[in-house]
């Protein structure tokens, strides 16, 4: 009975739950529907998009050993894919379609009405578990809600991972050749361009480059992540995100790697291992929060009472914020690392997150919007969680009247200046002090070009709390 693995999010051959359950059925044929309008509805980054594209190039070739054909196909849009699969499906005689299922209200809906449209066949839909160490809805409160707080959310992990380790999956052995050609990957998509060289060389495609990546920082990086992280001129991080965004990696493979650096425990041991594991339980907190909140997935805040808050129409702040021209350091180093890379340092996420919806009080989605549009890793679940995270919109968010201040992250977290110096280069002159804050040194009109600040720290800080003080007055 033939078999359709339906790619999506999950562009890898090692421990692929339905590319396993499919092989173990049958012959395996599979797919990947190229969706540009959906793409752009979502805000996905041209880069993000270049990225899964060469992914999916590799993904064919390892395909091919397996002697797994991989077809590809083009829709518009997600509504149109019920009705390509109960074709496709009717034209290869699927017996079953696997998928890893995915978070999120479209993307839920999408497979509903996939399933619903071939249950009318001989062909069925058949979900897997892939994406997560827990299904969604499976760790919940004793009271049977799912979690709104991180720690307690973490607590049930830890306990659940101690008794029962979700095992990585090996590479399925090569079946049978099969009659059916592959498609060629498209390498461009109109309406997204092309990505430079050095942007494609921060972001090399295929499991070998991921896997290579995360054996380098579990034997160089791990055990000081915790004392590193937060340096953003250090590679104190594992930039796995993207890989884990695109399904390149498993969050799996991330969990054996480093519980085999720190002898098998979970929340003892070496402090960096640790803490990193607390880094992918908080990307499954913000996906099942995804899940069981779906309102976060429509443009929503996580607390509702928040949607009453003041944000104010500043397209020019708006603008300078985007392009890194805000007069603050930091902030605009971050944000050109963004625009030059499609990544941006976790600790100036939440920086440039807090100015925006803070100290320059615009609406947090107009920053999760252009992270999304920008980010090489964008996530909807991690970048949603992060920025409500920072506005203090969120579950589990960080108290109103928390404003991280840029001045001094810049000078606690980049003393040397070795961050600044490689994104702002006009001020690369400037000494390891007043590179923090030019505007000492910057005379009437800036200095080197560089812009004055664009806001005056302490009055924005207070409007801010006010506006939220004030919110919590008419509640």
């Amino acid at each position: 009975m033939t078999q359709l693995l339906w790619l999506r999010s999950d562009l890898r051959v090692a421990d692929n739950t339905a590319l396993a359950a499919a092989m173990n059925a049958g012959p395996t044929i599979a797919l990947y529907l190229i969706t540009p309008a959906q793409w752009l509805a979502h805000d996905d980054a041209a880069c993000k998009i270049d990225f899964w594209l060469r992914n999916l190039s590799v993904l064919s070739a390892r395909l091919a050993a397996l002697n797994v054909p991989l077809l590809v196909r083009r829709v518009e849009q997600w509504q149109a894919v019920p009705a390509l699969m109960v074709d496709l499906c009717h034209q290869y005689k699927i017996d079953t379609v696997h998928i890893n299922d995915e978070c999120g209200v479209n993307e839920q809906r999408r497979d509903d009405a996939t399933s619903e449209a071939l249950r009318h066949t001989p062909t069925r839909l058949q979900r897997h578990l892939d994406q997560l160490l827990f299904a969604p809805g499976s760790v919940k409160t004793l009271a049977g809600d799912c979690f709104k707080v991180f720690s307690q959310f973490r607590k049930v992990c830890y306990s659940r991972l101690s008794h029962s380790l979700p095992r990585c999956l090996p590479v399925p052995a090569s079946q049978s050749w099969m009659p059916v050609p592959s498609n060629p990957v498209p390498t461009t998509v109109e309406a997204f361009a092309s990505p430079g060289d050095a942007l494609r060389g921060y972001w090399p495609a295929g499991e070998e480059a991921a896997h290579k990546r995360l054996v380098w920082f579990a034997e160089h990086g791990l055990a000081e992540y915790q004392e590193r992280r937060d340096f953003p001129a250090e590679p104190g991080t594992s930039q796995l995100s993207a890989y884990l965004a695109a399904g390149v990696i498993s969050p799996r493979q991330c969990l054996h790697a480093a519980l085999a650096m720190n002898q098998g425990e979970l929340d003892s041991g070496n402090p960096g291992v640790v803490t990193w594991i607390n880094e992918l339980l908080w990307r499954e907190f913000y996906k099942h929060i995804l899940q069981g909140y779906p309102r976060v997935s429509m443009g929503r805040a996580f607390r509702s009472q928040t949607e009453a808050l003041p944000w104010r129409h500043a397209p020019d702040e708006l603008v300078a914020w985007q392009q890194g021209r805000t007069g603050f350091p930091i902030i605009d180093a971050a944000m050109r690392q963004l625009l030059a890379t499609g990544w941006m340092h976790n600790r100036l996420r939440m920086v440039v997150a807090m100015f925006l919806s803070k100290n320059l009080l615009i609406d947090w989605r107009e920053g999760e919007r252009w992270f999304m549009r920008h980010l090489i890793d964008g996530d909807l679940a991690a970048n949603n969680g992060g920025w409500q995270w920072s506005a203090s919109t969120g579950t589990d968010s960080v108290p109103y009247f928390r404003l991280f201040n840029p001045l001094s992250q810049s000078a606690k977290f980049d003393p040397q200046g070795h961050y600044l110096r490689r994104w702002l280069p006009e001020l690369a002159h400037l000494s390891n002090r007043d590179i923090h804050d030019p505007r000492a040194v910057s005379g009437l009109f800036g200095a080197s070009g560089y812009p004055l600040p664009i806001v005056d720290l302490a009055a924005s800080r207070e409007r801010a709390l006010s506006a939220f003080r004030n919110l919590g007055e008419r509640l």
